[in-house]
């Protein structure tokens, strides 16, 4: 797709997010897309180049004392660290069709063989198409994932992110990793990463499109997405097309927003909180692991322990990830422990002080007869926890 390309995204069927004459190749901002209405009468947008003020960060790589003092609480791409990876050297569709035709992924709410899940991603017309995420990929493929550079590997996080602390829990960890498969059109809605961790997605094939917001008590949530009084639950009841047709604009000018585009061999980095919306721009195989940076450890012990309606990913013998994760971090680094509980406590007073807030607030409404409603995540197999 040249710099100039356009597309148009139809409001019946959204049948055509991206019109382009070759696939889209680590572009830079001035082809990130913004929608514009079309002309008077006509029901289509139009996807345009932005000006480009807010793209999200892109460098070759970092180190990882770059990325724990600079980079833990922003957004960023990476242009080389997955180029090394094997299986970004191998893998295609007809690569995975050869070797795992008949093996079953989960493609949101089903269990579809891969030729199976292939044939549609290449021949549906969905305004939403299904989109594959595995969270046992690995093990279905019987694939070699390392934690630094090995022979055997398939691949390995980018070295910058240094540990995830969420492995002191062994086998006992939620689930962290998921192989993401979709036609040009899926992706996935607003949502955060669960249980307070970070994430990076690693673009193997395609290209996907992120538009990303900061998330705090004093700045709003993404137009068109509704936030818990916590901060802990997000729905966006919208598909992605029908949020993209009348809240892209609006979201481009609300404060925090960036956005960017993930190319083939490259990975995002997606910050602890931060909520985000990912659309694919062509057929597109990705990587993406969630994590605990070491920065982050005192707003994961948060959650845990005073989120735990929203945990998510444990095994039903995991009663208790809260004690169970200070259990394991004392064994691991009882310093990094200490320091993670000294921010845990400054967090769990910022929200009792904001919680006061809203609850005197919601008196005061109550008293003058206005009711109130929620939104929440259901359980654990939604697609709405896609990273």
């Amino acid at each position: 797709m040249t710099d100039a390309a356009l597309a148009e995204l139809t409001n019946s069927q959204a049948d055509r997010l991206l019109e382009a004459d070759r696939p889209v190749k680590r572009q830079r901002l001035e082809s990130i897309p913004v929608i514009e209405h079309g002309e008077a009468g006509d029901s289509s947008l139009v996807i345009r180049h932005p000006l480009g003020h807010n793209e999200i960060a892109r460098m070759s790589d970092l180190s990882p004392d770059e990325f724990q003092t600079e980079w833990v609480n922003r957004p960023f791409i990476l242009t080389e660290p997955v180029k090394q990876w094997p299986v970004f050297k191998t893998w295609s569709t007809e690569e995975l069709l050869a070797k795992y035709a008949d093996v079953a992924f989960r493609a949101e709410s089903v269990d579809w063989p891969l030729k199976t899940y292939i044939e549609y991603m290449n021949n549906n017309a969905d305004e939403s198409p299904l989109y594959l995420f595995d969270r046992s990929f690995a093990e279905k493929m019987n694939l070699e994932v390392s934690t630094q550079p090995e022979d055997d590997a398939g691949y390995w996080p980018p070295t910058c992110f240094g540990s995830d602390l969420f492995s002191v829990l062994g086998a006992q960890r939620p689930d962290h990793r998921w192989l993401i498969v979709g036609p040009e059109r899926s992706g996935s809605t607003f949502h955060k990463d669960p249980n307070a961790t970070s994430a990076w997605n690693a673009v193997l094939k395609g290209s996907k499109y992120w538009i990303m917001f900061p998330s705090s008590a004093n700045l709003p949530p993404p137009p068109g997405v509704y936030v818990s009084d916590d901060q802990s639950e997000v729905t966006s009841p919208l598909s992605i097309a029908e949020w993209l047709l009348g809240f892209h604009a609006e979201a481009r000018r609300t404060t925090g927003c960036i956005e960017g585009i993930c190319g083939e061999g490259e990975v995002l980095y997606v910050p602890s909180g931060w909520y985000h919306l990912v659309l694919n721009l062509e057929p597109a195989i990705a990587i993406t692991q969630n994590f605990i940076p070491r920065k982050r450890v005192g707003a994961v012990l948060h959650f845990l322990r005073d989120q735990k309606q929203s945990i998510s990913g444990f095994s039903d013998e995991v009663q208790d990830p809260y004690t169970l994760f200070v259990e394991r971090l004392r064994d691991y680094d009882e310093q990094l422990l200490e320091e993670g509980l000294q921010e845990l406590e400054k967090l769990s007073k910022g929200a009792r002080g904001k919680w006061e807030q809203l609850t005197k607030g919601n008196a005061e409404d109550d008293d003058a007869g206005e009711g109130g409603f929620s939104f929440g995540f259901g359980g654990d197999d939604d697609d709405a926890e896609v990273p």
